[in-house]
């Protein structure tokens, strides 16, 4: 680290992060990453054969391992040992970290949407949140470029919810499943389009990492390099340049300033030595994740800036969103006592049910703003701790009706756009300090009317498709506000350091960089202007890629 020459520092190191490193270095610069969380090498680490029956309770999650005993995330969750977060006062809120080389791309579901001309410009249409200071015509290119380094398998569809790739981008989607393709057939007597979903999932072999060959869960890794996290694409191909060095278990604590008001060094914590280090930097990248470089950027208090590094406007913090979800399944009779056969995939759901609602918006026909789309979930997935079906007995009759109930159950997972409201955001709680000393984050968190009423109409729109391919439903529907996922759980959580056009209500121009601070950047999912109902990480690497490009002609110009 001493002895390595490098231009930029870049905090964090997934998908913004490793992107941005990528690019910067293919364009010539040299790169100083640090990352807060341990190494990590999904080539000797990742439990991808493992079976949920070999660990304890059936590889079912808890406190630490949320997503399942198997799950890729080494020492991260929505609890960290010693790093805590508060929150106010009716507030319930969830902060995942990941703390690993790779970030949250280790353990993503990895769908991979655009975000469409509609999610760029709703404020214009709606009169809601803020607008992205750009259009989807710019980030068109970029799209592209991001979808075929990564690789991404999906299909051009023409819908009006999912803009098309340029030919020969996509790779060749799996095959739909047979509950999917009864998803489809009852969505299609509804009006409701069904399309292959976009997945980060190799179907061809790129460059040295292998195609999906359908085994094996995405949740716990990908040894083959199929499943994209930046561990086994982005870090070791920017590495291959000679120009990026890496620095794990480097917790950042603050960035410190000049007279000019100009970035000059980062502070970070040692962990293994638990020594405080500063670096001189000239040009400094934050992509910790949206809350964790709103907390950086908090923190970095000074006498030219009080309310903390880069929020003149007092945005930094403010406007936090996360994607709502619901959820909503049923016994299919259709699909009981079916022959039993690998219906494993690429894991995750090969068709989904995308925003049908464009149309109804411009007729006042709905009574929310925004969209939603389904996610599905079925088929003969690996048993684990819980059994479905309506058991009853015990031996042999109990089993033939847990292996009749077997892939018969469909389930429907709502995703959809939250809007920015005053009373969802983040600060510093002074009171309380993480182990490094660090101040942590105090989150406010509420749901509006708006969020409420979608996920209504998803309720309902849910039940009629299932009540379509056959399923019986007992009572009323759950209410909204009971059956809407608290802040944080889907962990999307966007908009902390909103771009914009105006230094006055936003943090950063459209290339992520400060309005205070010309030799500062973010280019996490903080700089979302709306966060529309897609996972956001596709959109997060197109945007580092287009911000780096821009970033590197201005190094190469002397600007910076």
């Amino acid at each position: 680290m001493e002895n390595f020459d490098y231009e930029v520092i870049v905090v964090g190191s997934g998908a913004g992060g490793a992107m941005a490193a990528y690019t910067l270095t293919k364009a010539g610069h040299k790169v100083l990453m640090l990352e807060a969380g341990r190494d990590y090498d999904p080539k000797t680490e990742t439990p991808m054969f493992r079976r949920n029956g070999d660990a304890p309770l059936m590889g079912a999650g808890n406190a630490d391992k949320n997503f399942g005993f198997y799950d890729a995330t080494v020492d991260g969750g929505w609890t960290v040992p010693n790093e805590p977060y508060t929150r106010a006062k009716g507030s319930d809120f969830y902060w995942w970290r990941a703390r690993m080389l790779g970030g949250r791309t280790n353990h993503w579901g990895r769908f991979s949407l655009r975000f469409s001309e509609h999610d760029f410009k709703g404020k214009s249409r709606d009169g809601l949140g803020a607008d992205w200071p750009f259009e989807y015509s710019d980030l068109a290119p970029w799209y592209d470029r991001t979808e075929e380094l990564v690789g991404v398998c999906g299909t051009n569809t023409g819908l009006d919810d999912m803009p098309d790739s340029s030919e020969g981008i996509l790779q060749p989607p799996p095959k739909a499943r047979v509950p999917e393709l009864l998803v489809a057939a009852a969505a299609k007597k509804l009006g409701i389009p069904t399309a292959p979903m976009h997945r980060a999932v190799l179907t061809r072999p790129k460059d040295n990492r292998a195609a999906c060959f359908y085994a094996t869960p995405c949740g716990h890794g990908c040894s083959i390099g199929a499943a994209f996290q930046t561990t086994t694409s982005l870090i070791p191909m920017a590495k291959a340049t000679g120009r990026l060095q890496v620095v794990t278990d480097a917790m950042v604590r603050e960035l410190s300033v000049d007279d000019k008001g100009r970035v000059t060094a980062v502070t970070f914590v040692d962990k293994k030595t638990k020594s405080n280090r500063t670096l001189a930097a000239r040009v400094i990248i934050l992509a910790a994740s949206a809350c964790e470089s709103a907390r950086i950027l908090l923190n970095s208090k000074s006498r030219g800036y009080p309310q903390g590094l880069a929020n003149s406007s007092g945005q930094v913090g403010k406007n936090l969103m996360d994607s709502t979800g619901a959820n909503l399944g049923a016994m299919i009779p259709g699909l009981q006592g079916r022959p039993i056969y690998n219906e494993d995939g690429h894991t995750a759901n090969h068709l989904f049910i995308p925003w049908w609602g464009h149309k109804l918006h411009a007729k006042g026909a709905l009574d929310f703003p925004r969209g939603y789309h389904f996610e599905i979930g079925s088929g003969f997935g690996e048993p684990g701790a819980g059994v479905s079906g309506d058991l009853d007995g015990y031996g042999k009759p109990l089993k033939n009706i847990a292996k009749r109930a077997y892939g018969s159950y469909v389930g429907l997972s709502l995703r959809g756009e939250m809007l920015p409201n005053p009373q969802s955001y983040m600060e510093i709680d002074d009171k309380v300090r993480d182990q490094w000393g660090i101040p942590v984050a105090r989150f406010h968190w509420k749901w509006s009317e708006h969020e409420l009423k979608q996920v209504h109409h998803g309720l309902k729109t849910a039940r009629a498709i299932l009540e379509t391919m056959g399923a019986r439903f007992s009572g009323p529907l759950p209410r909204a506000e009971d059956a809407i996922s608290k802040g944080g759980e889907i962990i999307h959580e966007v908009g902390t350091t909103r771009m914009g056009d105006s230094p006055r209500d936003s943090v950063t121009n459209q290339w992520g960089q400060s309005w205070d601070c010309d030799n500062l950047f973010v280019m996490d999912g903080g700089v979302f202007a709306s966060n529309p109902h897609k996972n956001c990480t596709l959109t997060i690497m197109t945007l580092a890629m287009r911000n780096a490009s821009w970033l590197a002609g201005q190094l190469k110009q002397g600007v910076l």
